[in-house]
């Protein structure tokens, strides 16, 4: 657990422990932008720091803060740092010194708002944003502005909760914008082929010879998973299923129809002429809250497939705890789950710095493989990652309703289907299943067409595990980023359900 007190050292270990470190340009690998490759590593270095950090919390003692605090009254003032202006681009030690001054503000604007001295907080966004720009050249300064944007979006909600009696209402999502920007990720990046191409292949043996077929997603958004896997069920040696049908929940009742069509039209092409799909429109307050399982007719006879993506863009389910008593309910023969190693519970510090680690590893993968005035590189960093950024630090706030979301997913997957869920134990339930050689495979040939691109070796640091408990995670460098699991139902009837 990371403590508001515990974690004000950290500024007095930047300055010292890391600061000949991080200016040193001895200690860079021979990449063509040493501070975008090396912003993760030092990231990585102070948030250790801090989470090795163990101690239980104590009373916040004006005595107890390192010499750079100035005090007033009850609340603690960081002085300003003063900036020094880089007078060439090729002055690495100045800009080093400046990016370095940047993330120190970052932390300490953190230890405000955690502590809830929203006045100073809102003092240093001001500095953050005046000195940090999401189209800098450097990926660490992009980091800082979009934390910025984020956080001041933070103090706002909780100013606005601490005086409005009823909860602030959620911003509205252009889903369209939103997809439209997840389709230039997908092409510039293998995470979410990762996702789609492992999944499908966990999918297809859990179908083998099976002739009537239904996959259940989650969260469809434009449908660019399942075109792959109708090419592959069209070519199967015992042919093609006789059935098959797609149940796509999504929030606007517009793109779900598109997405159906755009399905249609491909499995038709294909020689699937008996092919369906089921629209499912969540509600976007409550997501699959008040949906029960008759809302996805599944069908005697069919082998279902349930498969979830579970990003950070927005609440595509609702309660977790429902959304796992669902996918439980509807016993399906494969549930290949997705997700991003992030936590999205525990206090603000606690999801500041876990996030701060990911996305500096993010923006690291990305700065990669494009180049830092790329238009598609500006769209995914603005319409998904600090969409993701906001979302983890400033939903939330004082006074402001909302589920408590899971660490992750498998773990709570592990724990109910030991029988330590509610009610000591239920017949329903999933128990893990290995992802296979293939699974494997799929995601080595995702991970080849990424190395290497236009002669650029900076692209070879994604990295692929099998872990022990029969997972697979893709990742930047040492820092794990997705892994993907495969669940099936406890219960025997899992391969025939049932009708409705």
């Amino acid at each position: 657990m990371v403590h508001g007190d515990s974690v004000c050292g950290v500024f007095d270990i930047i300055q010292h422990q890391h600061h000949e470190y991080y200016l040193n340009p001895s200690n860079y690998h021979n990449h063509n932008n040493p501070i975008n490759n090396q912003l993760s590593d030092w990231v990585d270095q102070i948030t250790k720091q801090i989470i090795d950090n163990n101690d239980p919390p104590q009373i916040i003692n004006p005595s107890n803060f390192p010499a750079n605090y100035s005090v007033s009254g009850d609340n603690f003032r960081p002085r300003k740092i003063p900036r020094t202006e880089s007078s060439s681009n090729n002055d690495y030690n100045n800009q080093e010194q400046s990016l370095t001054q940047m993330m120190t503000l970052l932390l300490e604007c953190a230890v405000a708002i955690s502590v809830d001295n929203l006045g100073e907080a809102h003092r240093m966004i001001l500095e953050l944003t005046h000195i940090s720009s999401p189209y800098a050249p450097s990926s660490a300064e992009r980091v800082v502005a979009y934390f910025a944007k984020a956080m001041a979006s933070r103090v706002v909600n909780s100013w606005l909760g601490n005086v409005l009696s009823s909860p602030f209402p959620m911003p509205l999502i252009n889903y369209k914008s939103l997809h439209e920007a997840f389709q230039g990720f997908n092409n510039v990046s293998p995470f979410v082929k990762f996702a789609h191409f492992t999944s499908n292949q966990a999918i297809l043996e859990s179908f083998h010879r099976r002739d009537r077929v239904h996959v259940i997603d989650l969260d469809i958004m434009q449908g660019l998973q399942w075109p792959a896997l109708f090419h592959i069920l069209a070519t199967r040696v015992e042919g093609p299923p006789s059935h098959v049908r797609i149940t796509g929940v999504g929030s606007s009742p517009e793109l779900l129809s598109q997405t159906g069509q755009h399905l249609s039209s491909f499995a038709k092409r294909l020689g699937i002429n008996s092919f369906e799909f089921n629209p499912v429109v969540r509600n976007p307050k409550t997501g699959l809250l008040n949906v029960g399982v008759s809302t996805f007719r599944v069908r005697r006879g069919e082998t279902l497939a349930v498969h979830w993506l579970r990003h950070c863009l927005y609440d595509s389910t609702g309660p977790d705890w429902r959304t796992i008593g669902l996918v439980e309910e509807l016993r399906p023969r494969i549930f290949t789950l997705v997700e991003q190693d992030i936590a999205q519970s525990g206090s603000f510090l606690d999801r500041f710095v876990g996030s701060l680690q990911y996305y500096s590893t993010m923006f690291d993968s990305i700065g990669a493989y494009l180049d830092p005035d790329d238009p598609t590189r500006h769209v995914v960093e603005h319409c998904l990652f600090h969409r993701e950024i906001n979302n983890m630090l400033a939903i939330g706030g004082p006074s402001r309703s909302g589920e408590e979301k899971l660490r992750d997913w498998r773990s709570e997957l592990v724990r109910r289907s030991s029988g330590s869920g509610s009610g000591g134990g239920s017949s329903v339930g999933l128990g893990q299943v290995a992802m296979s050689g293939n699974c494997m495979a799929q995601a080595q040939l995702i991970l080849n067409m990424f190395s290497n691109v236009n002669g650029n070796s900076n692209s070879n640091g994604y990295t692929l595990i099998q872990g022990h408990d029969g997972t697979l995670r893709l990742g930047w460098k040492d820092t794990c980023l997705y892994t993907a699991s495969a669940w099936t139902s406890c219960t025997t009837n899992a391969s025939t359900n049932f009708n409705y």
